[in-house]
């Protein structure tokens, strides 16, 4: 192990440990396993279990809406599309939309029927109509999960029906839902339909939080007898959102309940605190053998971060650039650190490191510059 590699791994540890000390102790949430997400900066502010594997009954659906949006936005699947109902969808056990054989249904409405009813027959419906049959959708699933670093979940149907083969971690699904909210954003609004009719049927979304809280605009419910009652709950005030993920409570009313609990903790304890606009130049560092001398470094997206309450005032910030950077650069490419320090009791501790990345190109110099710049180098 390099000299190199054993600093950054004790810098990493002395953050770990500085944020554990300086963190608001977060509520008891009566659950199996939760996790509050920030979505905004990407932080984690409080978990329990985050990585312990569960059966998400009808939260996989969020991964079967993912592949059914990817689809649409492809052009493979149409909103208006009629979809034939097979006799497999129909005779789907568990909560249903109520499609039936030799009736037409639109993918519109079996999306809503998926997300706001929970309906099994609406997903099998949907799967077999993206990929020819539920088994081929769910290859669809799992390499969408590989995809997205989720190295703890399997799926084995689009439903969430039970199976010893199925299962995820309370951090997958809050990197799913944020990652769904992320990239349909045309979407997400279906998750905060309070209900939806089908063929004379009404039935409720069964996000009670929907009612209680009008910061809350998604996501999903799930319940099994093995998994327990769970809810990923997704709510806005401000600029803000945050995600909380709980996990396999005793009833319905607990799952809103401690969900309520997770997010109010997370938007009292914690500031967002925007240090960077995207695209805006943190630094200009030093670029040798380049057809520029310097490049703008920054962040690809606003850097936002969660802080405890009262603790803005108190964080300074370092730019550790990459060194020596050597032409050629491509946009997006990380070209140095950001340090984030707070000052607390006297003392400074390491809060966090994050990338920094080029916000530009810069090709490689001609030749003359190329050669000046590597005898630069050779007496630095």
């Amino acid at each position: 192990m390099t000299m190199r590699l054993l600093a950054f791994l004790f810098a990493a540890l002395l953050a770990l440990a500085a944020q554990a000390q300086l963190m608001p102790t977060p509520p008891t949430v009566d659950a199996r396993a939760w996790l509050l997400l920030d979505q905004t900066s990407g932080q984690t502010l409080a978990a329990l279990n985050p990585d312990e594997r569960i059966e998400p009954a009808s939260l996989t659906k969020l991964m079967t809406a993912y592949v059914v949006f990817s689809a649409i936005k492809q052009g493979s699947l149409k909103l208006d599309q009629q979809v034939a109902v097979s006799a497999k969808a129909w005779k789907a056990p568990g909560s249903r939309m109520f499609i039936e054989p030799n009736k037409p249904v639109a993918v519109s409405d079996l999306i809503r029927g998926m997300i706001v009813q929970s309906g099994n027959d609406a997903c099998i419906a949907l799967a077999e109509t993206v990929a020819g049959s539920e088994a081929g959708f769910v290859r669809m699933m799992n390499h969408e999960a590989a995809r997205m670093g989720l190295k703890n979940t399997h799926f084995v149907n689009a439903t969430g029906l039970p199976d010893p083969q199925h299962y995820t971690t309370a951090a997958d699904l809050a990197r799913l839902a944020a990652t769904l909210i992320r990239d349909f954003p045309e979407f997400y609004p279906i998750f905060s339909m309070k209900e939806f009719r089908y063929d004379n049927i009404t039935q409720p979304n069964r996000n009670r939080l929907l009612w209680l809280d009008p910061t809350v605009d998604g996501l999903k419910t799930g319940h099994t007898e093995t998994a327990g009652y769970c809810l990923i709950a997704s709510a806005r005030r401000g600029s803000r959102r945050l995600l909380a993920v709980v996990l396999g409570t005793a009833s319905d009313a607990l799952r809103a309940q401690e969900s309520q609990k997770l997010l109010n903790f997370g938007f009292q304890a914690f500031d967002g605190v925007k240090l960077y606009d995207k695209g805006q130049a943190v630094s200009q560092p030093k670029v040798f053998k380049g057809a520029k001398n310097t490049v703008k470094a920054g962040f690809a997206e606003d850097f936002v971060l969660s802080l405890p309450k009262g603790m803005a005032d108190k964080i300074k910030v370092e730019l550790v650039s990459v060194q020596p950077l050597l032409a050629p650069l491509q946009q997006g490419q990380r070209v140095g650190t950001l340090r984030i320090s707070v000052a607390v009791g006297g003392e400074t501790k390491l809060w966090g490191e994050y990338p920094v990345v080029a916000l530009e190109d810069v090709p490689v110099a001609g030749i003359v510059g190329r050669a000046w710049d590597s005898i630069r180098l050779f007496f630095q």
